[in-house]
């Protein structure tokens, strides 16, 4: 990595930096694992490759099908550049079986699966623990408009059917995901496009037929196989060859103060 490269912006998993053209940056994704609101934390080798190839595959069969993001193209297995854009401070969930929070605030079975996709808006804040916030909220305080609110619901749904399809045909159940937007500006144009990433980092993916977690909950209640269990998710995707194997150290743990 060059050292000489100007950093614009460090995150739990991803660093950003200057792209080689204006209006562009590169995303470089860590091997740092985190849950709880960063409560929990662990360097866990190999995970940024596997979350970078995944959602560099996922991003570019979103663009195939229409849905417009900030991906251009991988530059090698843990960086991508991206288009520079404005990132709304939503994070916007969707749900199509309970589990996680849900499940435990409303007293369902994980498992239980929704009479319907559900969309929640949580409001990035870490100080604050990312509060779940309402259509209200978001345009009483400006962080989006109505008419960005119903492209984000309506690329949400989109991704989601599709997503739902892809998974379910190779023995995956997209049970919920988390995903970003941001406001992309050309000339004197500005739309909302999909930003940030999809990978098992961001959503809760079961096998089909055992149920078992393939995500990051396994690290958050201490599971174990997080990186074997993400790369069996690209291996599915054809990402990755049946013969690559996944890295294998044992996770670093990280002292918080």
């Amino acid at each position: 990595m060059n050292s000489r490269r100007t950093r614009i912006y460090e995150g739990k998993a991803k660093i950003l930096y200057e792209g080689p053209e204006p209006g562009t940056v590169i995303v470089h994704f860590k091997d740092d694992a985190t849950a709880f609101n960063a409560e929990k934390k662990a360097v866990i080798e190999g995970k940024g490759v596997l979350n970078q190839r995944i959602s560099e595959y996922l991003f570019s069969r979103l663009n195939e099908i229409g849905i417009p993001t900030h991906f251009i193209r991988s530059l090698n297995m843990r960086e991508q550049l991206v288009r520079e854009v404005e990132i709304i401070p939503l994070e916007v969930v969707v749900r199509n079986i309970a589990a996680g929070s849900l499940a435990k605030k409303l007293g369902l079975e994980e498992g239980h699966v929704l009479p319907r996709s559900i969309i929640e808006f949580y409001y990035k804040n870490d100080a604050l623990g990312d509060p779940m916030v309402s259509e209200e909220h978001i345009t009483s305080f400006g962080w989006a408009t109505p008419m960005e609110l119903d492209d984000m619901m309506h690329m949400a749904i989109r991704i989601n059917d599709f997503m739902t399809g892809l998974f379910l045909g190779i023995g995956i159940k997209l049970v919920d995901f988390k995903i970003e937007f941001g406001r992309l500006f050309e000339n004197d144009m500005m739309r909302i496009v999909l930003a940030d990433e999809i990978s098992p980092d961001s959503c809760r993916l079961w096998d089909t037929k055992t149920l078992d977690k393939m995500d990051k909950d396994r690290f958050r209640r201490d599971m174990g196989g997080l990186v074997e269990a993400y790369h069996e998710v690209a291996r599915r995707l054809g990402i990755i060859q049946p013969n690559e194997q996944p890295e294998r150290s044992k996770p670093k743990l990280v002292k918080t103060d």
